[in-house]
């Protein structure tokens, strides 16, 4: 029961990001003075796995960029803009693209921005998930669903049957070490899951609230 759920979300960008295990990722903020902010993560032998960069080394607004350790471009988020005329309102949502064989964009999930609803301080944002690989079938919604306070570090990432397939914490001792919790934390993700989506959820996150990804 537990493997089918995870393969709701996996892969979304590639098999290879996933782990048999739970896997405890470090994410560690980047100095905007020196690397242009963003941020890396690392895995528990302290090996950087993934980097994000945002408007700070891209120089567009509304842009990031996922890298695997290697430095290979993994996914590209855009932020889009839309106006709903029959409600006079702006409707903003970001956009995942993954890459294919030939290195041509693919759209991977899409997410609608919280700040619309008011909904950024404790939320519950809903990711939808595009393109499922023909083999792996399931008659539920292709969606995740974020779940408490990103900016608290405090918050769960949900499979459609409401099953955590990660969380993003900060060990108290951790915080008292650091002394900003925006500069270094944990994200646990589930064995079978996709680590390089869930890092790329965690960047439009970092991103909506402000922090090391925004310029």
């Amino acid at each position: 029961m537990g493997a089918r759920s995870s393969q709701t979300v996996d892969p979304v960008l590639s098999r290879r990001y996933s782990s048999e295990s739970e896997t405890v990722l470090a994410v560690r903020r980047r100095p905007p003075m020196v690397n242009g902010g963003g941020f890396v993560v690392s895995n528990s032998k302290q090996v950087v796995v993934f980097r994000v960069d945002g408007c700070g080394v891209l120089g567009t607004k509304g842009k990031l960029l996922l890298r695997n350790g290697d430095g290979n471009d993994l996914l590209l988020i855009r932020k889009m803009g839309g106006i709903v005329q029959a409600l006079n309102m702006v409707h903003n949502k970001w956009e995942g693209f993954g890459y294919d064989n030939e290195g041509t964009e693919r759209l991977v999930f899409t997410l609608k921005d919280p700040k619309d609803s008011c909904l950024v301080q404790n939320s519950s944002i809903k990711i939808l998930v595009h393109g499922k690989p023909p083999k792996i079938s399931s008659t539920r919604n292709n969606y995740v669903e974020i779940k408490g306070s990103f900016a608290e570090r405090a918050c769960n990432i949900m499979d459609s049957d409401g099953k955590a397939i990660a969380k993003v914490r900060i060990e108290k001792e951790m915080e008292e070490m650091v002394g900003n919790k925006k500069d270094l934390y944990h994200v646990i993700v589930k064995p079978n899951v996709d680590q390089s989506f869930i890092v790329g959820l965690i960047a439009i996150l970092d991103y909506i609230h402000g922090e090391s990804t925004i310029c």
